[in-house]
């Protein structure tokens, strides 16, 4: 392309000075020259800090000094080079970790990539832990984050798309799907979000998420976020795809459905009668978490009738010198609770840990013996609290304080017909939700009863032959060939 062709088309040809006019006031910028065949001078631009300079001095300097070639680019073309023609694309081309030369004798720009591979070691997750099972985890690195899926899917069909979001921060996203299984309306669906957002800054998945969500004012998440490579594996394999972020350890999973929420890579590691009781547990204890405290409220509010008789006596007792209504005790109370598990979360580790017990007891004895609160809700408070960390994915369990305090707004006014008409409430938005445009509640609403086996149980693995019909994959069978 020709400076008049540039122009035509409102791209700026690149220059010495345009150059170096961008790279002002950046004290990590270089503008070097060197001598290449003692009598051509050759420039070199870059910015230090995204470069990895062993490399540069590898494949760039030592190659010119050498001058073995009769030309600059066959003695740089071991490496990734290419050429480039206007300032738009050697803005991108510096900011990428390139570094740019120019040849005078040729008048041509070559951008070659050498940027640094600045990255933490692989760890264990520490959101999703397991005592069994690959312990490695995403980093903020892209590229590893892909090889570490590849290595499990090793599959040509495996493909991966690019893209670049944010006009300011220009975060590059990787959305991986398999060829030939995963559904191409989920593929065509979330490259077109992806392609239409407009926004200028990227710092997480969960900023992507906000963007691509169907429903943007729900509780309940609609994207699952994992730093686990094989719980991203094991998605692709059933027909979802998976999107990476860069500068992230957090992927996103989608479409998923409202009960994915409650699986945990561990389900399918323990033998499928403990997984089945382990995943029941979870959705009992949402379940309890949800309506323990509202309960409270709605009976020694509304239906003190309905307590048995020796229960009553102990409530009676432990609420007689009380100065609030069950509904303001449990709020102070629930309250307090998201106080201290805030404050633990946001201290170093080994004081968050003792903020958080030390916190609990002496808080709670103090509310007791001060007459702020009775022993029995102090009680349903913890059972509730315990209750509510046994949902694998951290979204839920903060949707789960927002519905809780619903509930218990509800329970105050209504008693137990608050608390239904507010169960009712959640279940029919639930049932409304959609996740890449696919129902949120399926395979329960609508109905798919194929897909029960891996639900509310974790069925045995050797009988689950058959991909979830509700992700509508288009290779049913998970198995090689039918026999």
């Amino acid at each position: 392309m020709n400076n008049h062709e540039m122009l035509s088309t409102g791209q700026t040809p690149i220059s010495i000075d345009a150059l170096e006019r961008m790279l002002s006031n950046m004290t990590d910028a270089e503008i070097i020259d060197r001598h290449y065949n003692k009598d051509q001078k050759v420039t070199l631009l870059y910015i230090e800090t995204l470069i990895n300079p062993e490399r540069l001095n590898e494949s760039v300097i030592e190659p010119l000094n050498r001058g073995l070639h009769d030309s600059i680019y066959d003695a740089i073309s071991s490496t990734k080079v290419s050429e480039i023609s206007t300032m738009e694309e050697a803005e991108v081309a510096l900011m990428r970790g390139c570094v740019i030369l120019h040849d005078p004798s040729q008048s041509q720009w070559w951008s070659v990539l050498i940027e640094s591979s600045l990255s933490r070691a692989i760890e264990s997750s520490e959101t999703e832990t397991i005592l069994y099972g690959p312990k490695d985890s995403f980093s903020e690195q892209l590229e590893q984050n892909i090889t570490m899926i590849r290595r499990r899917l090793p599959l040509t069909t495996l493909k991966a798309e690019r893209f670049t979001v944010g006009s300011t921060s220009k975060t590059p996203v990787v959305m991986m799907y398999i060829e030939g299984l995963t559904n191409p309306e989920f593929v065509d669906t979330a490259r077109s979000k992806i392609i239409e957002i407009d926004f200028d800054l990227f710092l997480d998945s969960s900023h992507l998420a906000a963007f691509m969500e169907d429903h943007t004012h729900s509780v309940f998440p609609q994207y699952q976020q994992t730093d686990r490579p094989d719980t991203c594996a094991y998605a692709l394999d059933i027909g979802k795809l998976t999107i990476l972020v860069g500068n992230t350890p957090f992927a996103l999973i989608a479409p998923i459905t409202f009960f994915h929420l409650f699986q945990s890579p561990e389900d399918y590691i323990n033998r499928w009668l403990v997984a089945s009781f382990l995943r029941i547990i979870r959705y009992l204890s949402f379940f309890l978490s949800l309506i323990l405290i509202p309960l409270y409220v709605a009976l020694s509010t509304h239906h003190y009738q309905m307590i048995p008789m020796q229960i009553l006596f102990v409530l009676l007792e432990s609420r007689s010198k009380l100065p609030f209504s069950p509904f303001w005790e449990a709020l102070l109370m629930l309250i307090t609770l998201e106080i201290i598990k805030e404050a633990s979360l946001r201290m170093p580790s080994k004081s968050g840990q003792t903020l958080g017990v030390i916190g609990g007891i002496v808080i709670g004895e103090a509310t007791v013996s001060a007459g702020f609160s009775s022993t029995v809700l102090i009680v349903l408070v913890g059972i509730s609290a315990i209750a509510s960390f046994l949902v694998p994915n951290y979204l839920v369990t903060k949707s789960n304080t927002l519905i809780q305090f619903g509930f218990l707004v509800l329970s105050s006014f209504l008693g137990l017909l608050g608390i239904v008409l507010g169960i009712i409430g959640v279940l029919a938005h639930l049932n409304s939700l959609t996740s890449l445009k696919q129902p949120y509640f399926a395979p329960l609403a609508p109905f798919y009863w194929r897909g029960w086996m891996d639900v509310f149980i974790r069925g045995p693995l050797k009988y689950m032959k058959s991909r979830p019909e509700y992700l509508h994959p288009l290779q049913r069978w998970r198995y090689g060939r039918r026999r």
